[in-house]
């Protein structure tokens, strides 16, 4: 078991500078990032509102899988990760995932029909956000593959005990 605490020390290590940066993300970094749009109409506000908040969330469905991962770990060096205990957190990394993708995809649709279509002719952000569309999509049936397997042994893992 030295061998994986080798392996999850540096890991966890990875995850808090990680998570840091995300909330520092959030608290600084996003709201100078998103244009100034300081105009006063009130169309011009609340698209500033709107893009600040779905960046927002977005970095909160990935401090849940950092979350979700750290607990993960602790199943692993427990050596209870085949157990029914570490199904709620591969579900909620599933959710955070699945939730990021709808939300790219809603960012995806209103900026090709709102923002890109009046402003720019230029293909590089919709082909940007299909690209990370195409990279959440495989990511998201990745993790609902990696679940089923989850389960397939934690139920050969039942039969073993069962066995002995």
């Amino acid at each position: 078991m030295s061998r994986m605490n080798r392996v999850v020390l540096p890991l966890r290590i990875l995850l808090v500078v990680v998570f840091g940066a995300l909330l520092a993300a959030q608290i600084w970094a996003l709201p100078q990032m998103v244009p100034d749009l300081a105009d006063p109409t009130l169309e011009r506000r609340v698209m500033r509102a709107a893009m600040l908040t779905i960046a927002v969330l977005g970095l909160v469905c990935v401090q849940v899988v950092v979350v979700c991962t750290w607990k993960l770990l602790t199943l692993v060096t427990d050596d209870r990760i085949f157990s029914a205990a570490a199904l709620p957190w591969v579900n909620a990394i599933v959710g955070a995932v699945a939730t990021g993708w709808l939300m790219l995809a809603g960012t995806f649709v209103c900026s090709y029909y709102f923002i890109i279509d009046e402003v720019s002719d230029d293909p590089a952000l919709p082909a940007m956000l299909l690209v990370l569309l195409l990279i959440g999509a495989v990511v998201g049936l990745l993790l609902v593959v990696l679940r089923a397997l989850l389960r397939q042994a934690m139920a050969l893992r039942t039969d073993m005990e069962a066995v002995i």
